[in-house]
């Protein structure tokens, strides 16, 4: 039996604690003491916050890509400066 099968699969867990978080928040928001109106403009409210916080993050993740890129593209330049470099030293004199 795999390791994977043995241990149920990672993401079967992550599904589970996503459903058990969803199912959670839905019995918060039936029992909560709040209007239809007030939940409604707190779940939006916490909508558009979350939403905010993702394109943030997708931000500084992209920012994050582009430095990187452009790190890597740096050392292949001086890679191949170095290495015509080090082929013209090794060139026969004519």
């Amino acid at each position: 039996m795999s390791n994977q099968q043995q241990n149920g699969g990672g993401g079967g867990v992550v599904l589970a604690f996503l459903a058990g978080a969803a199912v959670g928040a839905a019995v918060a928001l039936l029992v909560a003491p709040a209007t239809g109106t007030e939940t409604r403009e707190a779940v939006n409210r916490r909508a558009r916050e979350g939403r905010d916080r993702l394109l943030e993050a997708l931000r500084q993740g992209r920012g994050i890509v582009d430095a990187q890129r452009e790190s890597i593209t740096n050392a292949f330049e001086r890679a191949r400066a170095q290495a015509q470099a080090g082929m013209r030293d090794t060139e026969p004199d004519a």
